[in-house]
């Protein structure tokens, strides 16, 4: 799938979406600057209207379905971000949509959910669980499910965070992307690839969430445990689909710990006042903590997504 989609699927889709999204700003950060030695900035993802990129795709898939399939309702699991993108899309269409959501899903993203409109299921323990229960119950009413992180309309839609970075900086040289199960990747890679091939595309994850990174290394799909992170966002499994994506999208992938993302999130506010969740600070992780070396200029940090529990944000400061 991701080796048949075109720049011009993500150009249409850029064109599809446009008017319901918000183009975010890009942030010139200047410790990170110095650091790298050149031109950094922060894609302020964390800005777009449900507080993450996942609106983008969310949305060009609701627009690309049939009437009749909307009528039928859509289904999607998701670590929060994702479920908030389709549920505010779903409304825009007036089409019945349903969550699930791990249970400890944080309270913020499974409250905006609810509040535009769609229905929750907070039953599973992990984000794995809630994808085999929601594609089970999507089967069974006969709805679209609609996949977190793959899915050719939705790679296109989570593009156009690649075609604004390119519109804005058209001589950029690293392209930085928080990973999990491939979907910004997917997007911004088809894009990138085909049309700025000397762009290196660098990927970031917590090492509590490393399915990509230990199954690039092993050229296999490696299980990972379901544990607690502060990267809820890039928590789950990949498959052999997601892997591909890997593949042919990444020029390089490293981890950071989880006191390192938090350190980040810290640091995002105190010296940026951009707020960030765990799964869009590990990008800025990994380029403060020097774990990504010889960072070509200018490059963007993808700040994938902003949505954090107020008492978690107010613990990680305080500390």
């Amino acid at each position: 799938m991701f080796a048949d989609l075109r720049a011009s699927d993500v150009l249409a889709a850029a064109d599809r979406i446009r008017g319901y999204v918000r183009r975010t700003p890009l942030l010139r950060s200047a410790e990170l600057s110095t650091l790298a030695g050149g031109d950094v900035y922060l894609k302020l993802e964390n800005q777009q209207i449900t507080g993450s990129f996942k609106l983008r795709g969310a949305l060009n898939v609701l627009a690309t379905l049939s009437p009749g399939a909307r009528a039928r309702g859509v289904v999607a699991s998701s670590a929060g971000n994702h479920g908030l993108g389709v549920a505010y899309a779903a409304k825009l269409f007036d089409t019945p949509a349903t969550i699930f959501v791990p249970a400890g899903a944080p309270q913020v993203k499974r409250t905006g959910i609810a509040k535009l409109g769609a229905s929750i299921d907070t039953s599973q323990p992990h984000y794995d669980a809630a994808m085999d229960a929601a594609k089970a119950f999507a089967i069974d009413r006969g709805s679209t499910f609609i996949n977190p992180c793959l899915g050719a309309m939705l790679l296109a839609g989570q593009g156009t965070v690649a075609q604004e970075v390119l519109g804005d900086i058209p001589h950029l040289a690293t392209l930085i992307l928080n990973v999990g199960g491939g979907g910004l990747l997917g997007g911004c890679a088809s894009l990138v690839r085909r049309v700025a091939p000397s762009v290196h595309i660098a990927g970031a994850q917590s090492d509590q969430t490393a399915a990509m990174s230990l199954s690039v290394a092993a050229g296999r799909i490696v299980p990972i445990d379901n544990t607690p992170t502060l990267a809820d966002g890039l928590a789950g499994q990949i498959d052999d689909e997601a892997l591909d994506i890997g593949r042919r999208g990444l020029d390089g992938i490293v981890t950071v710990s989880e006191s390192e993302i938090a350190d980040a999130i810290r640091w995002l506010w105190q010296a940026e006042r951009v707020r960030a969740e765990g799964a869009g600070a590990a990008g800025a992780a990994a380029l403060r903590t020097r774990k990504l070396r010889n960072v070509a200029t200018p490059a963007v940090i993808v700040i994938s997504g902003g949505n954090i529990d107020q008492d978690r944000f107010d613990q990680i400061l305080s500390q």
